[in-house]
C-alpha cells in the first residue's frame, strides 16, 4: 500500500455514469485537499462511455452500467472503480484486476432498504395485495379470491446470512416467524446469538415455508435454487428474490409455479433487466417490482455517501474500506497492519535485484504477531516488489497476485505464532531453475524497519536507499579492500552490515552509500580478491 497517491495540484477525473444520489456526491464536490473534477453523464450506450473514459482515473456507476472488458481496456488512466451498492455482476471483476484497477462497492449503504424491501414483498406476497389491488382498481370487489396466509409460526429459510440475510431475519422475527438460515461463514454460536437455526440449503428447502435468497452472484450460487431444490420443498412454498437476478433459475421456478409446487413468488431482480415480457410476470402468482430493493432516498444517498468517501481516502492514502477484488482489513486492525505493506514489498524489491534467473516460486513466511492478521494484502505487497523490476508501475497491489500466476510463478504462504529473538518477522524465499535466496525483515519497536537476514547470515539493515550488497569470501582485510576501491570511485558508506556463518567462509556485506553507482563502480570492486559477488540494490 501507498501512503499518499495524489496531491493537490493533480487533477482527478470522476466519472458518475449512473444517477446518484446529489446529497450522496457532495464529499466529493466538498473535498479541498484533492484536484476532484467530477463529470455526470449517464445513460449513455457502451460505445458512448469507451469515447468518453480515456482519461477517466475514477468510474462510479449503480446497476445500470455494464463496466465490461472493452470500456475498462479503453480506460487507460482508471485507478478505481466504485459501485454504488452492494452487488458487482454489472463489473468485470477479472479485467479490473488483471489492470490493477480497484473495484469499491458500498455493502452497508443499503441494508437496511433491501431487507425493508423483502419483508414487504413477502407480506404482499403472502396476502396477495397487488393482485387484490389491481382486481379493485378494475371495478371488482372480490374478497373471496385473495385469501392468504398468517406469517406468524411459518418457517422462514434464508439463504445467504450476510447483513441484508440478517436484517430479514430479525424483522421476521418481530413477526414472530422461525428462521432457519444458511451462510457458509454462519456459525452456531451466530446462529444462537440472533435466535435462528442454522441449516443446509437442502434441510431450508425441505422445511421452509418462505424462502428468501440473499447471497451475492458467483459461479457457485448462480442457479442455486434449481429443480432439485424444488422438488425437495414442500407444496405451498413461496419464494422471494430481492437479491441478484441468477440466484434462482427461472426457468425452473416458471414450472414449479406452473405445477403447483411453488405458490407465488416476489421477485424484484431478472437475470436480464430491464424484464418487461418475461415469462414470470405472465403469471398471477407472480408479483415483482423493477428492482427497487436500494431505491429509497435514504439508501441512494448512503451508498453514495459510502463510495465518494472510499474514493477520497484511496487518494489520500492509498487503502479503501470496501475493496471488493483484494483483501479487506477491518478499520481497527488497518494502522497495526499498514507498516507491514512498506517492510513486505521491500523485501520483494530487494530480492529482485539479487535474483538473476526467472522466479518460478515465491515462498513468503510470517512468524509472531504478524501472523495473527489476513497476510494475503501483505504478500500481495511482496509479490509487487519482486515483479516492479521488470513490470514497473504496471504492477500494483490488486494485481501482483495475478500477474505472478499469469507468468507462471507458485505462491506459498506460511504463518507460525514463533518468531524466535522477534516480535515479528516476515521471511521471503524466491527460487529459480537454479537459485533460492532469502530475506527476512522485522518491526523494531519505535526504530521502524529492519532487514535482519539475507540467505542465511544476519545483518541488521534499514531497508531504504541506495545499498550494494556484497558476497565475499572471509578472510583478513576485506572489509578494508571494499572500503578503499569505493572511496576510489568517490562513493561514500553511510553504513555497513557483515554476516558469517562461520570464520572463512562465505560472508556478505551490507552497505549503505550516499552516491549512484554505475557498472563500472560495480566492475572496479569485483575485481578484489575473495570478492564473489556484488550488486546495487535501490530500496
Amino acid at each position: 500500500m501507498v501512503t499518499k497517491i495524489a496531491t493537490a495540484t493533480d487533477v482527478i477525473n470522476v466519472f458518475i455514469a449512473d444517477p446518484l444520489s446529489e446529497d450522496g456526491i457532495q464529499p466529493l464536490r466538498q473535498e479541498t485537499d484533492l484536484n476532484l473534477n467530477v463529470i455526470i453523464d449517464t445513460g449513455l450506450t457502451p460505445e458512448e462511455l469507451i469515447s468518453k473514459i480515456a482519461d477517466v482515473d475514477v468510474l462510479l456507476v449503480r446497476s445500470q452500467t455494464k463496466v465490461t472488458r472493452e470500456i475498462i481496456q479503453a480506460a487507460k488512466n482508471l485507478k478505481l472503480i466504485g459501485r454504488a451498492g452492494v452487488g458487482v455482476d454489472n463489473i468485470d471483476l477479472n479485467a479490473a484486476t488483471e489492470h490493477g484497477i480497484i473495484v469499491v462497492n458500498a455493502p452497508d449503504g443499503n441494508t437496511n432498504s433491501a431487507a425493508e424491501h423483502t419483508i414487504a414483498m413477502m407480506t404482499s406476497l403472502a396476502r396477495h395485495i397487488p393482485q387484490a389491488y389491481n382486481t379493485l382498481k378494475n371495478g371488482k370487489w372480490d374478497r373471496k379470491s385473495y385469501v392468504g396466509v398468517e406469517l406468524k409460526n411459518k418457517i422462514l429459510g434464508v439463504v445467504g446470512f450476510g447483513r441484508i440475510g440478517a436484517e430479514v431475519a430479525y424483522r421476521a422475527k418481530g413477526q414472530r416467524m422461525e428462521v432457519m438460515a444458511y451462510d457458509p461463514f454462519l456459525t452456531e454460536e451466530r446462529a444462537k446469538e440472533l435466535g435462528v437455526t442454522k441449516a443446509t440449503v437442502e434441510e431450508i428447502c425441505q422445511a421452509a415455508d418462505f424462502i428468501t435468497v440473499h447471497t451475492p452472484l458467483l459461479p457457485e450460487t448462480r442457479n442455486l435454487i434449481n429443480k432439485e431444490k424444488f422438488d425437495m420443498m414442500k407444496t405451498g412454498v413461496r419464494i422471494i428474490n430481492c437479491a441478484r437476478g441468477g440466484i434462482i433459475n427461472e426457468d425452473d421456478l416458471y414450472e414449479a409455479i406452473a405445477e403447483g409446487k411453488v405458490a407465488g413468488a416476489a421477485l424484484d431482480v431478472f437475470v436480464e433487466e430491464p424484464a418487461t415480457d418475461h415469462k414470470l410476470l405472465t403469471l398471477p402468482e407472480v408479483i415483482a417490482t423493477p428492482h427497487l430493493g436500494a431505491s429509497t432516498i435514504e439508501a441512494q444517498e448512503s451508498v453514495a455517501v459510502d463510495v465518494s468517501n472510499d474514493i477520497i481516502k484511496f487518494y489520500k492514502t492509498g487503502t479503501v474500506t470496501n475493496p471488493v477484488n483484494m483483501p479487506s482489513i477491518p478499520k481497527e486492525l488497518l494502522a497495526q497492519v499498514e507498516p507491514f505493506f512498506e517492510l513486505a514489498e521491500k523485501l520483494g524489491a530487494f530480492l529482485s535485484q539479487i535474483t538473476e534467473e526467472a522466479i518460478k516460486e515465491v515462498n513468503v513466511s510470517y512468524a509472531g504477531e504478524v501472523a495473527n492478521y489476513d497476510v494475503r494484502p501483505l504478500t500481495s505487497n511482496a509479490l509487487k516488489g519482486i515483479l516492479k523490476k521488470n513490470h514497473g508501475e504496471n504492477v500494483n497491489d490488486v494485481n501482483a497476485r495475478y500477474l505472478s500466476e499469469r507468468i507462471g510463478v507458485k505462491i506459498n504462504e506460511h504463518k507460525t505464532t514463533t518468531a524466535k529473538g522477534f516480535t515479528n518477522l516476515i521471511t521471503v524465499e524466491v527460487k529459480t531453475e537454479n537459485e533460492v535466496h532469502t530475506v527476512a525483515g522485522t518491526l523494531l519497536n519505535g526504530l521502524g524497519a529492519r532487514i535482519v537476514k539475507v540467505e542465511n547470515y544476519v545483518v541488521d539493515v534499514i531497508p531504504t536507499g541506495k545499498l550494494l550488497y556484497i558476497k565475499n569470501t572471509d578472510k583478513p582485510g576485506a572489509i578494508g579492500r571494499v572500503a578503499t576501491k569505493l572511496a576510489d570511485k568517490d562513493i561514500n558508506i553511510a553504513t555497513m552490515q557483515v554476516g558469517r556463518a562461520q570464520v572463512g567462509g562465505t560472508a556478505v556485506m551490507m552497505l549503505t552509500i550516499d552516491n549512484e553507482v554505475t557498472e563500472e563502480d560495480l566492475a572496479y570492486v569485483s575485481q578484489l580478491e575473495n570478492i564473489d559477488e556484488v550488486k546495487a540494490i535501490t530500496l
